[in-house]
């Protein structure tokens, strides 16, 4: 069996070898280097924070918006939470900074102190287009319809009409006739407009619905449709599905109940949520219905953290306003960029840099030999890739990662990346090969003997079993699914790196990495195609994918002459 001395005779033989194809290399080359991966790091980032230039803002306070959808829940508060009532204040305190923007708020519910909206709304100076959810639950719906309609009856100054059920064909919890009989029910005994609201497709497919309504709302969400749009078509495509419903239902009033866009979140195809694809598609669609006189709610009104338990990062994340602060995203006149915090991004990551080339130069102070011209080429990769996408990643981290198992493993995966370019720069100034993962979990006469490189090869472990979740999530249930591209490139590179300058033996490739190098290539393969070209966050994630599994096929077993491999 191979022993821990045979162990140190692998690893004294690749140092002898890489000693003589070097000569000395002086400290100008890593200052260059370094010079290069600062300059690097700030022109990402520079690059990266370029403002967007809009003809209009968003929201301007001098320019009320026609409506927005309203929920009022922050923090771990829910409505999934049936015991949940949230308070008056926190209700009247939104309505305060609300009232500065829009002229009217749409709800969805009357549960969980929904009832206040109506009687708070009037004391701010407040529209409320009430809704009233409905579902398969006969019972829930009944009490759900009597509290909207007293609600009516009691604020016909402020409630300008009721929407009687939300998606509820979508969801398929009612039939259409089940639901255009509820309708006309609360039209006898509403006093108000009455309507029901859905995505755009579902009018056309259930036409019954719209002889019971007073006036159509539609929903149009071009990130959600079957075939996402991109954000620079987003108003043109809103745009065209009214017309297309005006001439479908003429009779009655369009409203465009729901519209907007995501300011965070995973890509859909070519759709990407960004803060400056929000701002440039509510700036666009407000635009057009000012210029065709078209009635339009945005959705909505604050960011609501309870929805990514139901549709990923990128539920949270629809409102104008930010959900802890309570502030707008875009305040006019301000710069409207995808990442406002960029300069601390830049400095965190040309000091995580410096750390990079440091753990390098620490290692060199212990070695009687200078390092090959690769190996620094090697850190330098892994500190810049590290650097500029340091910040991305923490980001990242703190927007993607929901519930106890949502923080760990973001949290993990932050530590992968930020440890991974550190060891490997001390392995490939020490002349170290990437250890196995039967150097690490094998029976004990294979194990290495230094602590350092059992680390490194931990980390590497954790992050192939990181990487093949994730992958495999996104071949059996993508669609929520966040890209871990930041934290996944900056782990990976410095990995492929060592490999790279640091060649192990020669030997048979050892099982347990090829079969999770197979595992990742062909989920990367099935990922590109079923996520699309358009997707650069899904291309980026496989091509990482893709050069983590190389750099497990170089792995190989050494073989010792004379000892036993069994």
């Amino acid at each position: 069996m191979l022993r821990s001395g045979t162990w140190h005779a692998r690893l004294d033989r690749v140092i002898d070898e890489t000693s003589r194809r070097t000569g000395p290399i002086s400290l100008r080359t890593p200052l260059a280097l370094l010079l290069v991966s600062l300059s690097v790091i700030a022109a990402t980032w520079w690059w990266l924070a370029t403002p967007v230039a809009l003809t209009r803002a968003p929201v301007d306070p001098a320019t009320k918006l026609e409506c927005v959808s309203y929920t009022p829940f922050r923090g771990d508060q829910t409505p999934l939470n049936p015991a949940l009532h949230v308070p008056a204040s926190q209700i009247a305190a939104d309505f305060t900074e609300l009232a500065k923007i829009t002229n009217c708020v749409r709800t969805y519910s009357v549960d969980n102190g929904l009832d206040q909206v109506p009687a708070l709304a009037e004391k701010a100076g407040l529209k409320v287009i009430q809704g009233i959810w409905l579902g398969s639950n006969r019972l829930k719906n009944s009490l759900q319809i009597d509290t909207a309609v007293d609600l009516a009856k009691q604020y016909p100054s402020v409630i300008t009409s009721l929407v009687v059920g939300n998606e509820v064909l979508l969801r398929g919890e009612m039939t259409s006739t089940d639901l255009a009989a509820t309708i006309r029910a609360v039209k006898a005994r509403a006093g108000v407009p009455v309507t029901y609201a859905d995505v755009w497709e579902f009018w056309l497919r259930y036409r019954d619905v719209y002889s019971a309504v007073d006036f159509v709302t539609i929903h149009i969400l071009p990130f959600w449709e079957d075939f996402p749009v991109r954000a620079k078509y987003a108003a043109s495509h809103v745009d065209s599905i009214r017309k297309r419903m005006a001439i479908a239902f003429p009779d009655k009033e369009i409203l465009i109940g729901e519209t907007g866009w995501p300011s965070a979140g995973r890509m859909r195809a070519g759709a990407l949520p960004s803060r400056a694809n929000q701002a440039l598609v509510v700036s666009q669609i407000l635009e057009l219905a000012r210029q065709e006189k078209f009635r339009v709610n945005l959705i909505e009104a604050y960011d609501q953290p309870w929805k990514r338990q139901l549709e990923g990062t990128v539920g949270g994340y629809w409102g104008l306003l930010d959900s802890d602060k309570r502030a707008l995203k875009y305040p006019p006149g301000e710069p409207i960029t995808n990442y406002p915090l960029w300069k601390f991004y830049a400095a965190g990551g040309m000091g995580f840099c410096l750390l990079v080339y440091g753990a390098a130069l620490l290692t060199l102070r212990r070695k009687p030999w200078s390092p090959r011209f690769s190996s620094w080429l090697a850190v330098s990769l892994s500190a810049t890739v590290g650097g500029a996408l340091g910040g991305l990643a923490i980001e990242k981290m703190l927007l993607e990662s929901f519930g106890t198992a949502g923080w760990i493993r973001g949290g993990a995966w932050l530590a992968v990346a930020l440890i991974a370019p550190l060891m490997t720069a001390n392995a490939a100034m020490a002349g170290r090969p990437l250890p196995t993962f039967l150097e690490i979990l094998g029976p004990r006469e294979w194990r290495t003997p230094l602590r350092i490189h059992r680390l490194l090869g931990l980390v590497l472990i954790v992050l192939v079993l990181l990487a093949a979740e994730s992958a495999l999530g996104f071949v059996f249930d993508p669609r929520y699914r966040d890209f871990p591209f930041a934290a996944l490139t900056m782990a990976t590179v410095p990995f492929f790196a060592l490999m790279a300058v640091n060649k192990p033996m020669t030997g048979p490739r050892p099982v347990s990495e090829v079969g999770f190098a197979a595992l990742l290539a062909l989920s990367s393969l099935y990922i590109g195609f079923n996520e699309g070209s358009a997707n650069w966050q899904s291309l980026w994630t496989c091509g990482a994918y893709l050069v983590l599994a190389l750099t497990l096929l170089q792995a190989r077993v050494a073989k010792i002459q004379g000892s036993s491999t069994q």
